[in-house]
């Protein structure tokens, strides 16, 4: 592929018919030879291709070819527009109008004709198929086992073979025929999924699960079919058959794959639950008349009517109305949130109780929703870097096998048994399939991932979750993290507190200055009428000097107090004390005399003291990192257990504090509030945002926190670090279970039916142990 400096476009497709992780690799090879796709990357647990290519070079329809031509159905999934959509099968832009809807699987999809919706097969429709496979599958098998008893029951005097024996109304047809015509539809028909996907495998050079089984069942039935209809060519002492093998092999396999995709399917049900949350339809209001829309069809600035009970069906702002929302299934918040005129909403959520009117500012891909579950996916398409190297032995585990097998076989023909050497290759092919090692961390992944989406932990990928399992720091930024970020009144000392904090209102009354504002809001709070003063002036450094009700009204600092020859040490003790604790102390002189002071600070969030506690615990050191001087960074810090402070910084000094750390050989994560920690985000091993609320895809952290709760800080981590444990136990056992089980097929100790249940038992329990990920607590 040469260099293209033009425009380049990145497409996601979903793919249809993949079996293992051997599959989407050879999807992955085949589309990067194209000319004109860059980058591509195809994750077998989601079932999806990320594909960047230059639209100059390629178009859409030749991609869908490539992956049609690596033996796999492919379809392009549309970025949820109003108006257009894209057609899965051609690529085309549509208008949604005049296109032919049709819903699989909680998704629309549009189609421009009856051609494109005839060719499309979602993931549910695969499942079907599968269905009737299995299905003809195993009713053969139970007819097998039916006819292997009758057999048994019926046999001739001196025969101990059952194939050989005759049937007692046909002395001329054997019960080795009956065993071929009934295992052939199952060979050839159930099965047919494994040659085709053998055949592509051999064309694009990459041997697969498929290549494994097709190739085992092939040698059970073709063995079985010669000792059958040329008993003498083959080197066996003992004619019996086999087909009963072939048939059984298919018949688990196929069961298997049945339950590993249908439990995939339920462990990736986060996505699903998020889009069901989206209403079909939705009120309008539009040439002054409320009217009932398509959701889809709302446009960026039309006022939104939802009435009790109602959905919102998109992102915007509140402009009539005042109720609680019910944020849980998107946001984690188990309480109702309060919303009013100029708050926000997010679509997908319920209107609990009064009726709300709300202009539309995010609408179709847009909003937080589909950010939220773009950002899931594409988490659940990532892998982590310990999965690389699990690809890299999947890569060469097959052809390794293969010529194990052939040993095998070789080996015990020399022996003088060849049947045994047989069923020995069978076995070896049938048993090594590496499926458990190649979805080992995909289906922790998916489940994890989703796990967190739904309380509004959202995971970014894989290399995530990897680093968050050696986590041993954690920097928070001060401002806005671990406190509010809003300056409050925590003290009134005064011998009548609320004339005090009066007087220091009418003040500040009309102020725009934070500290003001903290005043004004603690006397609005205790319902305090606030006259207007007169001569109202500001001086800078000092304070303020104003007159009301003819007398003069003076609030400041020390200097303030004593260029107005105001008598302060009365208080002195409790104006120091306060200073010491990091908060700034206002003293407030009416008539020439103290009438009392009040400090000001900004206040410690909900939670951070437990959060640090819980992170020291957990042996991950809290280091605080601030722009704020050093004394009310001390101070904050001492309140919640922080020992390890750096204050006094400017953007550029919080990096290379983390930097020297993890120059150090630390494993550290950054916890910030947005834009002004970005680049810290962006510096440390893992960056978590916290309350992102509805702008998820523009944050900068590895873990996203959708809410203002630092208690997510601990659940995004102990979360990650309990997928990580998952993938972990997965590997191993995928690891241990190819190990051990190889020389046991070799040797002649495991029949070939147990070698296909055993394979099919090994992928379903890495699913399962994946799937207990579902229990994890988030504590709230």
């Amino acid at each position: 592929m040469g260099e293209d400096k033009g425009k380049k476009e990145t497409i996601k497709i979903n793919v249809t018919g993949m079996h293992c992780t051997s599959c989407a690799m050879n999807i992955e090879n085949k589309l990067k030879e194209k000319e004109g796709i860059d980058q591509a990357s195809v994750s077998y647990s989601t079932g999806q291709a990320n594909i960047e290519y230059s639209p100059e070079k390629i178009d859409k329809k030749e991609i869908l070819s490539a992956v049609e031509e690596s033996g796999y159905k492919g379809f392009f999934i549309h970025e949820d527009e109003a108006e257009y959509a894209t057609d899965p099968i051609t690529g085309m832009r549509l208008l949604k109008s005049r296109a032919i809807k049709e819903s699989f699987g909680g998704r629309d999809y549009y189609f421009a004709d009856e051609h494109s919706l005839k060719k499309f097969q979602s993931p549910e429709e695969e499942l079907k198929t599968m269905k009737k496979r299995i299905a003809l599958a195993l009713s053969g098998v139970i007819i097998l086992g039916v006819a292997r008893l009758v057999a048994t029951l019926t046999l001739a005097a001196g025969v101990s073979i059952i194939s050989m024996a005759p049937i007692p109304a046909l002395p001329w047809f054997t019960w080795g025929y009956w065993l071929f015509l009934l295992t052939t539809p199952i060979q050839f028909i159930a099965g047919y999924g494994f040659y085709k996907g053998a055949y592509y495998a051999i064309k694009n050079r990459s041997l697969n699960m498929d290549f494994l089984v097709a190739m085992g069942t092939l040698t059970a039935w073709t063995y079985s079919s010669f000792v059958l209809f040329f008993p003498g060519v083959l080197p066996v002492t003992i004619r019996d058959v086999y087909f009963e093998v072939s048939a059984v092999i298919i018949a688990f396999v196929l069961v298997g794959k049945f339950m590993e995709d249908y439990i995939k399917q339920r462990s990736s049900a986060a996505v699903r639950k998020l889009l069901d949350l989206r209403p079909k339809t939705a009120q309008v209001i539009r040439d002054g008349e409320e009217i009932t829309v398509l959701a889809e069809l709302i446009k960026v600035g039309e006022i939104v009517v939802v009435r009790p009970g109602q959905s919102i069906p998109v992102d915007g702002v509140v402009v009539e109305g005042e109720s609680s929302v019910d944020q849980s299934m998107v946001t984690g918040e188990s309480i109702p949130v309060s919303r009013k005129v100029g708050d926000e909403v997010i679509g997908a959520t319920i209107n609990k109780q009064g009726m709300i009117k709300f202009k539309a500012t995010k609408v179709g891909s847009q909003t937080a929703l589909m950010q939220i579950i773009k950002l899931v996916e594409d988490a659940q398409s990532s892998s982590a870097p310990i999965q690389r190297v699990a690809d890299k032995v999947s890569s060469y585990f097959v052809p390794v096998v293969v010529l194990v097998a052939i040993l095998t076989l070789v080996i015990w023909t020399l022996i003088g048994n060849f049947t045994a050497g047989i069923l020995s290759f069978v076995a070896v092919l049938i048993i090594s399939c590496p499926c458990a090692l190649g979805i080992a961390t995909p289906a922790a992944l998916m489940v994890g991932v989703g796990k967190g989406a739904e309380n509004g932990i959202l995971i970014r990928g894989g290399e995530y979750l990897e680093r968050t399992h050696l986590l041993n720091k954690i920097f928070f930024d001060k401002t806005g993290t671990l406190t509010k970020g809003k300056p409050e009144v925590t003290d009134i000392v005064s011998s009548n507190p609320d004339e005090t904090l009066k007087l220091a209102a009418i003040a500040e009354k009309g102020s725009e200055h934070p500290l003001a504002e903290a005043i004004l809001k603690k006397a609005d709070s205790l319902k305090l009428e606030i006259p207007d003063a007169v001569k109202f002036q500001a001086i800078a450094g000092q304070g303020i000097e104003a007159q009301w009700d003819n007398q003069p009204l003076v609030l400041g600092n020390r200097k303030m107090m004593t260029s107005h020859g105001i008598e302060i040490s009365s208080l002195e003790d409790e104006i120091q004390k306060l200073e010491t604790q990091g908060k700034t102390v206002i003293m407030v002189a009416y008539s020439n005399k103290i009438s009392g002071i009040i400090a000001i600070a900004d206040t410690l969030k909900k939670y951070s003291k437990e959060v640090v506690q819980e992170l020291d615990s957990m042996g991950i050191e809290s280091i605080m990192l601030t722009g704020d001087n050093e004394r009310t960074a001390q101070a904050i810090a001492a309140q919640i257990g922080i020992t390890n402070v750096y204050a006094n910084l400017l953007p550029q000094e919080k990096l290379e504090v983390i930097k020297k750390l993890q120059e150090e050989d630390n494993i550290v994560a950054m916890v910030g509030d947005g834009i002004n920690d970005a680049p810290a985000l962006a510096q440390a091993d893992i960056g978590i945002s916290l309350g992102s609320g509805t702008d998820v895809a523009k944050e900068t952290g590895g873990i996203i926190l959708v809410n203002d709760d630092l208690r997510d800080v601990v659940s995004g981590i102990k979360l990650s670090k309990a997928t990580m444990k998952k993938i972990k136990q997965n590997l191993f056992w995928a690891l241990f279970y190819n190990s051990a089980a190889i020389p046991l097929a070799a040797f002649g100790f495991l029949n070939p039916m147990i070698a296909a249940a055993a394979m099919s038992l090994s992928s379903l329990s890495v699913v399962t142990n994946s799937a207990l990920l579902k229990r994890f607590k988030i504590k709230k």
